[in-house]
């Protein structure tokens, strides 16, 4: 079912590459999700961006990841802000001439692996869970997260039975006792919580490399055409983030809970998991200079053996474009 849906998804996407673009000169239109707070959502409010840009910047929320790819190949949306790695290899390994534009938050304590409580298995012990049963996402970061962990700890996945399960399903076989440990991510994961322990924190799995990120993504004919517009839309990003940094009150979460549909505490609970990484580090080795290339490569080629999507690009680097963000550091 998932590889038809995103083999379906991934024609349709190239189908509409040729697709002239639908935007008005002097307008540029930004997708962006619901319930998903962020700093730059306190610029939005604020209006900081139509007058960084000198245009009318028009907001457009979506439901996934997918849509936002889609609508970025039609030409209706010209950059889509957290955008995740996972459907954005999907598109690009599907022809998408798409680009990383920025890393827009860093989420890395919110995608893991649960180890049942019973177990009491540690990561000094993490050579027991060779032949237990675990629940993965297939086809997901979370699918390549566990298949990384499991490579550190030197545990031969063959030894494992692994079954395919949505992270909310995943934490309810948990509970149960059905399997031995569960990964994923979100909500599922908070479950999975109740009923066990990580073996790493997410700070300890970026130092392996193993990243949970999104980032802003465009279409790379527009962002070639329009440079300057997009550095300095990446410029107002990088200033609310630094401002949230710097005095992160309950005023601006008001307004960030706003802007996303969400309650003060449910914003306040879901951004408290976020890290937004500084322009400097963006353009590091740990992020945009090498190691997200690295990483989207990594699910891609989790996505092919899980049968997600067909084929797998031999290197994502021409995926990521630091040129914007490089001039919006020096604005």
């Amino acid at each position: 079912m998932m590889k038809k849906t995103v083999s379906a998804f991934v024609a349709a996407a190239v189908m509409s590459i040729a697709g002239t673009s639908a935007f008005a000169e002097g307008e540029i239109t930004v997708g962006y999700f619901l319930e998903w707070p962020m700093p730059f959502m306190i610029a939005k409010n604020a209006g900081t961006y139509d007058e960084a840009l000198g245009m009318k910047v028009n907001w457009v929320s979506f439901e996934t990841g997918t849509a936002m790819s889609a609508a970025m190949a039609s030409g209706d949306v010209q950059l889509s802000v957290s955008q995740g790695i996972p459907p954005f290899v999907v598109a690009a390994s599907g022809g998408q001439d798409i680009q990383v534009l920025d890393v827009a938050v860093s989420y890395s304590e919110n995608d893991n692996c649960v180890i049942a409580a019973g177990l009491e298995i540690t990561k000094e012990t993490a050579g027991e869970l060779a032949g237990k049963k675990v629940a993965v996402p297939l086809g997901t970061a979370a699918h390549y997260g566990f298949l990384r962990q499991m490579d550190h700890f030197g545990i031969d996945v063959g030894t494992l039975q692994v079954v395919d399960m949505a992270p909310p399903e995943g934490a309810a076989a948990l509970g149960q006792g059905a399997v031995d440990f569960a990964c994923g991510y979100g909500g599922g994961l908070s479950r999975m919580r109740e009923f066990g322990n990580s073996l790493l924190t997410g700070a300890e799995k970026e130092e392996l490399g193993i990243l949970v990120f999104d980032v802003t993504s465009g279409p790379a004919g527009y962002v070639a055409e329009n440079s300057d517009t997009v550095a300095k839309f990446l410029k107002v990003t990088a200033d609310a983030n630094a401002e949230w940094a710097a005095n992160p009150s309950d005023e601006h979460l008001a307004v960030i809970a706003k802007e996303s549909g969400m309650d003060l505490e449910g914003a306040r609970a879901s951004i408290a998991t976020m890290k937004f990484p500084t322009v400097d580090e963006q353009l590091s080795q740990k992020w945009l200079g090498g190691n997200a290339a690295t990483f989207m490569k990594g699910v891609a080629d989790v996505f092919v053996s899980a049968g997600s999507i067909d084929a797998a690009l031999d290197d994502y680097s021409g995926a990521v474009n630091v040129g914007p963000l490089t001039a919006a550091n020096g604005m």
